[in-house]
């Protein structure tokens, strides 16, 4: 039995793991991304603490949140990132993305 709870333990360490080492290799959002944009425009009207400090240096909290679904979301996505987010497909990529800007 302590060798299923082991192996669930390394499993999840290394699915948090793999989630924090695909959030060090996001592509920078390109200057005028309008999805970016609006993605922040959005969610500084719909949620709080946006403007805190993130654990990614220089971003606050909304910024390295737009800037993981701007990378996360399927390639061709033209919709609202944010809206994207709060959808049943969204939902998974609004968790990993909720981590990597340390925003719940």
């Amino acid at each position: 039995m302590n060798i299923f709870l082991n192996l669930a333990v390394m499993t999840v360490g290394l699915a948090l793991t793999g989630a924090a080492i695909a959030a060090d290799e996001y592509t920078t959002v390109p200057t005028g991304e309008k999805q970016y944009a609006e993605c922040l425009k959005y969610s500084a009207t719909q949620y709080e603490g946006g403007d805190a400090k993130s654990p990614v240096a220089g971003q606050s909290k909304a910024e390295a949140w737009c800037t993981c679904m701007w990378n996360e979301t399927p390639e061709g996505f033209k919709g609202n990132l944010a809206k994207f987010s709060e959808t049943a497909k969204g939902k998974s990529t609004n968790k990993l993305c909720e981590k990597y800007a340390d925003w719940s």
